[in-house]
């Protein structure tokens, strides 16, 4: 009896194998897309639209999950594709209070189902980069943003890099993890003109 029941469980697992070797790429793709969207409850202004990636996204995590990089055709294409999605400050100035600013930057919150449609995010920088040379814990995923202005400076083409790279990253590199303040409307234009005071400031605790 005890053989039966494992001859049935190997053969059981040997059926289920097969099944899953007979899927293809797509097919097993888009199952798995299918199941996260039906799995997902939408709840306040946590919607179900969140789950779809733009075409962008799409092909970095297609690149990523082969382990490979895009190529440079693609990579060249997604970057022009994005630094033309840019857009400059309204009123042609780009700072704002570098001490509003680090308020911004130290904040995770926004976006969650319980936060009202409208509500000001914040900017999370803490959680990837050093702020301050005070910080006892910061994130390493991006580079350390200690001394950010007093190393390169306020020169217009600093500012405008400084700028586009907060509103649309991928502009300057086409799968970076950083998130696309500006262009998905996380932070408003007048956030992102502290946060670039917070980086170029000279009397920001980051410059000191």
């Amino acid at each position: 009896m005890k053989m039966t029941r494992i001859a049935l469980a190997v053969g059981a697992v040997a059926v289920l194998g097969g099944c899953a070797a007979s899927y293809s790429s797509a097919e097993l793709d888009k199952m798995t897309a299918d199941m996260i969207t039906k799995s997902f409850k939408a709840k306040g202004i946590a919607g179900v639209d969140r789950l779809k990636q733009d075409e962008i996204n799409i092909a970095c995590s297609a690149a990523e999950t082969v382990g490979k990089d895009l190529d440079s055709e693609s990579r060249k294409r997604v970057e022009e594709a994005n630094m033309k999605t840019i857009k400059w400050p309204s009123d042609g100035k780009y700072f704002g209070d570098w001490k509003k600013g680090e308020a911004v930057a130290q904040s995770g919150r926004g976006s969650t189902y319980s936060d009202k449609a409208g509500d000001a995010n914040g900017g999370n920088c803490y959680n990837c980069h050093q702020i301050s040379k005070v910080e006892l814990s910061y994130g390493t995923l991006g580079p350390s943003l200690y001394n950010y202005g007093k190393l390169r400076g306020n020169s217009e083409a600093v500012v405008k890099y400084t700028w586009g790279k907060i509103y649309n990253a991928k502009a300057y590199n086409a799968c970076t993890n950083m998130p696309r303040f500006g262009h998905a409307g996380v932070l408003t234009e007048a956030q992102m003109k502290d946060l670039m005071a917070l980086l170029l400031d000279p009397k920001s605790p980051i410059n000191q």
